[in-house]
């Protein structure tokens, strides 16, 4: 598999961490970068006015550590000039790459002229490109885009043959339109067709990837030179590893043990502390729960347990206690009872 390359940057691997508004803080990305095969990692959309001002909120979203890179920096908006005096507050921050978000559908983002709106106005668009590519001094412009507004308005293809010409050193690809927002599939031709349109630069696909399979299916279809991976990483941030693995040899690792997961969970918990506070951490929790208990399963005790915390304490009294139950289950502790697992948690619940 040929090494992935952003401008002068050298990726470990073609895997990318997406920018899930409200969930992938420097909290997250150093759960799944520890999980292994994280190629790179971006921000959470950064509105340019709140990192100029540094307000609390923007510097919470752009917070980052030595753990945390490679990493790149995600704006969004149409002020150009605001963009591009973001864009060298990011650059003299440390970020390794500035990334322009084309492709948000969210209205609060839209109306701001931002996201996939400046997919409307392509030649605004490049220029504005232009003038951030001659304010930067080192640091590579990349671009995540979806195929157009709608159906009418598909020109993912050849604005990105137009970034590229103006210095883009990558697109990254959402195979669906903004009027689609999430629902339907990913269109693998349409990010196919964005690939075929850009020569030199490389395309990373993005949509629908919830396995290893699904990644490697994209690239063969595609032929793009990476994936980048959302909403799958908030439930397994372990699906780096495993992508990577069978992109390489075939194999899938086995996933992580229960106690390996609830560690997971304890520094995730951790970090919120330590990045944002204690009450954001227990709200952040009571929430982020039932993504970690997709893969976790019987958890019932675990999800009832976090979503009622109040402390730290509280926390780990329920971690402890779920452990202590899980590994009994499975070691067969309660196999011989007819009812199932819910009822089993249940009466363990009302023991303890």
């Amino acid at each position: 598999m040929s090494p992935l390359r952003i401008g002068n940057l050298q990726l470990a691997t073609p895997l990318l961490l997406a920018p899930i508004a409200g969930y992938c803080d420097v909290s997250f990305r150093v759960i799944a970068r520890a999980c292994g095969g994280v190629g790179l990692a971006v921000t959470d959309l950064l509105c340019p006015e709140g990192v100029l001002r540094q307000t609390r909120r923007s510097m919470q979203l752009a917070a980052t550590c030595e753990e945390d890179s490679p990493l790149s920096m995600q704006l969004y908006g149409g002020d150009i000039d605001l963009l591009c005096e973001a864009a060298r507050w990011a650059e003299d921050r440390g970020a390794h790459v500035i990334d322009i978000n084309m492709g948000c559908p969210v209205d609060k983002i839209t109306k701001r002229d931002g996201g996939s709106k400046l997919l409307c106005n392509p030649d605004n668009t490049v220029r504005m490109v232009e003038r951030l590519i001659k304010t930067l001094r080192h640091t590579p412009l990349t671009a995540k885009m979806r195929l157009g507004w709608d159906d009418t308005c598909i020109v993912a293809p050849a604005l990105a043959k137009r970034l590229e010409d103006a210095g883009v050193a990558m697109i990254t690809i959402h195979g669906r339109t903004t009027e689609m927002r999430f629902s339907g599939h990913a269109r693998l031709d349409g990010i196919a067709e964005v690939v075929a349109a850009c020569k030199t630069i490389p395309v990373i696909g993005n949509g629908d990837i919830h396995s290893p399979q699904d990644a490697k299916r994209m690239m063969e279809i595609t032929g793009c030179a990476g994936v980048m991976i959302g909403r799958a990483a908030l439930s397994q941030p372990w699906i780096f590893r495993d992508t990577w693995s069978y992109l390489t040899t075939g194999v899938i690792p086995p996933p992580p043990s229960i106690e390996e997961k609830c560690a997971m969970m304890q520094r995730h918990f951790r970090n919120l502390i330590q990045y944002r506070s204690q009450f954001a951490a227990i709200v952040e929790f009571r929430k982020r729960v039932s993504w970690y208990a997709k893969q976790m399963n019987p958890c019932r005790i675990l999800r009832d347990a976090i979503r009622v915390i109040n402390t730290p304490e509280d926390f780990d009294e329920a971690i402890s206690r779920f452990l202590e139950w899980r590994l009994a289950y499975d070691d067969g502790a309660y196999h011989d009872d007819p009812r199932d697992a819910e009822s089993v948690e249940s009466r363990h619940r009302q023991a303890v």
